[in-house]
């Protein structure tokens, strides 16, 4: 039996994704999600938590994303935990993990008069750009 890798998360852009384009003219983009959780600790304290995550998005959906999305956006995003692992200049061993998003959908801008977007959602996704390169 097959696993499952599945990651749903609904947050904030916590900066501007940045779009690269690679060898063969494959889009890239990455971005900050925050996601926040809040619960009250043994004295009755609320404790606000904050959890950043690096969200990835390929070709097409990565297009999309450096056109509509901006920081404070508030989207719900759709994808797979992936880790890499490389060996930087000095000789380090380096790893991250990132969410490699295959849809998202917009949910709420911070900059509502400019959106054209006001009380809907908009939703992206993969299937509109060709398969992934992994």
């Amino acid at each position: 039996m097959a696993g499952v890798n599945k990651v749903i998360l609904i947050g904030n852009l916590g900066r501007d994704p940045e779009l690269k384009y690679l060898e063969g003219n494959v889009a890239r983009v990455n971005f900050s999600l925050a996601t926040s959780d809040s619960y009250k600790d043994k004295n009755g304290n609320r404790v606000d938590q904050t959890e950043w995550h690096n969200i990835v998005m390929w070709r097409g959906l990565a297009e999309s994303a450096e056109k509509y999305l901006k920081k404070g956006t508030q989207v719900y995003v759709e994808g797979k935990l992936q880790t890499r692992q490389w060996t930087d200049k000095e000789g380090q061993k380096r790893s991250t993990t990132e969410i490699v998003a295959e849809s998202y959908v917009i949910l709420q801008r911070r900059d509502a008069g400019n959106t054209g977007n006001e009380g809907g959602t908009t939703s992206f996704d993969k299937q509109d750009s060709g398969d992934l390169p992994f």
